[in-house]
Formats: structure tokens, C-alpha cells, sequence
């Protein structure tokens, strides 16, 4: 089963049929998997925990500049560390 869809044995002979076939590798990797990068070096996740009132205080913020809250968020960090 794929998202409770029952996976029925002509679709996994087509799936076998395109493996034996063979994938295009450059095409696979253009498709573009994941979130974007934000520049050359690799980025990390770093958990923080914030109150209801913190993350609706950044919200707003996000909301009234039209931004997302992590750019909120990299903006506020950029500003303390300079």
C-alpha cells in the first residue's frame, strides 16, 4: 500500500519495466528534491523552543513584512550577532 492505495502487480511490473530500462541520473537530480539550498556550504537545523507568545510576536512580524518565519527568524539572528 502507497498512502493507504492498495499497489496492484501490473503497477509493480511497470515500475520493474522502467527500472530495467534504466533512469536518467542528471534528470533525477535536476527534479530538484528537497529544499532549496541557501548557498554553497550545507546548512543545519537548529532546534529552539519559543513560547506561544515568542512565535506569535514572529508571525506578525512575518506576516506584516510578507516574509516567512524563518527569514524572520535569520534576520532577528543576523542583526544580534553583527
Amino acid at each position: 500500500m502507497i498512502d493507504g492505495i492498495p499497489v496492484t502487480e501490473e503497477q509493480i511490473e511497470r515500475w520493474a519495466a522502467e527500472a530495467e530500462k534504466g533512469y536518467d541520473i542528471d534528470a533525477i537530480k535536476k527534479r530538484g528534491r528537497g529544499r532549496p539550498g541557501r548557498g554553497a556550504q550545507p546548512t543545519q537545523v537548529v532546534p529552539v523552543r519559543l513560547t506561544i507568545a515568542e512565535l506569535a510576536s514572529i508571525d506578525a512580524r512575518a506576516k506584516k513584512e510578507h516574509k516567512t518565519r524563518s527569514e524572520v527568524m535569520r534576520e532577528a539572528l543576523a542583526a544580534y550577532a553583527a
